[in-house]
């Protein structure tokens, strides 16, 4: 058990004689911060553990990114304030955040969804249908563009990821291509929309905090995000030119696409993620049953596959919020933030130091709007200073956590697509050139002062 430190309170006190005197009374209250860098500490020993371990055995593959959570998560709560309780509440709490609840509530129902579909064929006739649609050589930029233009549509790139994910599998395994390339590019195109959509949350989350009006974000934001989606777009056409021979397509029964399409659909009417997938959920029962490819007890087989096939993520998601809620408690983020503003000089450094700021919160608490509603105020306050334009620091907001998410093993993103592809998280990262892409010609917008209207 951890002893708490005693803390004293100074106070005055009125008697009900009307003299004040001064008391001294003793709390047992954790006393405020650690130190900046032991707070941080918990991410740099997930960092190590995985990396060093992978590095060792020359394989990404094998290490469960849990295993690393784990170690980091009990490392967290030994160098936290307070007693025990005290530290094991404040894991608990991150653990059980009302977001991380509803990410998995989301990994749940995608993997209800995603196991039903495979049971009535939902996903085989998914992949045929784009296979025939597709010619082999234009398949990996067509993927790219298909999973922009919904996000885009949708508004979130999680919604894109379930939507797509399980087809771009598919394909893979049915063509022979590397699952983890053709997962990346999914993903990819799901944070273009997740960056520029009107109905995004980190789009209203950054131009909220900044003052600013949507289109005008969308303007300065799209001079930026254009460009590095059309630079991946060329790369997937070059790829396709070496991509073999797809196989012919097999025989085609139109009536099990449709969970998929009502999927799209629905998503793109703006509706919760989650009544999409329990509608989608219960469409595939329905036609399952029609077609007599399952009964009612080979869809709760199915159903429970799915979910089972989602644990480890929601395990992932449980640890990674408790270590990160930890981290912020300890002053991490605070340390931070104090840390990237005190040395900033001139318009570039400014607007380098939002960039930093913003992927660094979203590094330490893997959600990209709760970056920039964290760091939101802090960036308006640098953008007044500096004489900023108030856009242009919308779009490095959202364009730098969009970024960042994009790249973390344990973020919703990459965990959910790499759950859905039955494969490891980690081993998508190498091929996700989208948002390099984009970091790439963000730097550059920084350093050229461009798109010059909003610089």
């Amino acid at each position: 058990m951890g002893i708490t430190p005693i803390k004293y309170i100074t106070g005055r006190i009125r008697r009900t004689s009307g003299k004040t005197v001064t008391a001294t009374v003793k709390t047992n209250q954790p006393s405020g911060k650690i130190n900046g860098w032991l707070a941080l500490s918990p991410l740099l020993v997930f960092i190590g553990v995985y990396l060093i371990t992978s590095i060792t055995i020359n394989d990404f593959y094998k290490i469960p990114i849990s295993s690393a959570f784990l170690i980091a998560s009990i490392y967290s709560l030994i160098i936290g304030k307070g007693n025990i309780e005290h530290r094991i509440s404040v894991f608990s709490s991150g653990a059980g955040n009302k977001n991380v609840l509803l990410m998995i509530w989301i990994f749940i129902l995608a993997g209800a969804f995603s196991g039903s579909a495979k049971a009535i064929g939902a996903i085989d006739a998914t992949v045929n249908l784009t296979i025939m649609i597709l010619p082999g050589k234009l398949l990996f930029a067509g993927l790219f563009l298909a999973s922009c233009f919904i996000s885009m549509a949708i508004g979130t790139s999680v919604g894109t990821v379930v939507a797509l994910v399980p087809i771009a599998s598919g394909i893979a395994q049915e063509a022979g291509f590397g699952i983890p390339m053709v997962t990346a590019i999914i993903v990819g195109g799901a944070f273009f929309g997740d960056n520029l959509s009107f109905i995004s949350d980190t789009t209203i989350a950054a131009t909220k905090t900044q003052g600013c009006s949507m289109s005008d974000k969308f303007k300065a934001n799209i001079s930026i995000a254009a460009p590095a989606a059309i630079v991946v777009t060329v790369i997937y056409l070059i790829l396709g030119q070496s991509a073999g021979n797809i196989p012919s397509p097999g025989p085609q029964n139109w009536i099990l696409i449709m969970p998929y399409i009502l999927v799209i659909v629905l998503a793109i009417s703006g509706m919760n993620v989650m009544t999409v997938l329990t509608l989608g959920m219960g469409t595939n029962f329905i036609i399952g049953l029609i077609s007599g490819k399952i009964g009612w007890a080979g869809f709760l087989r199915a159903v429970g596959d799915g979910i089972s096939g989602m644990s480890g993520l929601i395990i992932v998601t449980m640890l990674a919020g408790g270590m990160l809620e930890v981290i912020r408690q300890n002053g991490g983020l605070d340390f931070i933030i104090k840390g990237l503003t005190k040395r900033i000089k001139g318009k570039r450094g400014a607007e380098f130091s939002i960039a930093a700021l913003v992927s660094l919160v979203n590094f330490c608490t893997a959600n990209n709007t709760i970056a920039i509603i964290t760091t939101g105020q802090i960036s308006k306050d640098i953008t007044t200073r500096f004489g900023l334009d108030p856009r242009k620091t919308a779009s490095i907001l959202d364009t730098f956590s969009c970024v960042i998410q994009g790249i973390i093993p344990y973020g919703a993103q990459l965990l959910m697509a790499a759950g859905l592809a039955k494969i490891s998280s980690a081993s998508i990262i190498a091929y996700l050139y989208y948002p390099l892409s984009l970091a790439f010609f963000a730097c550059l917008a920084i350093i050229f002062r461009f798109p010059g209207k909003y610089s």
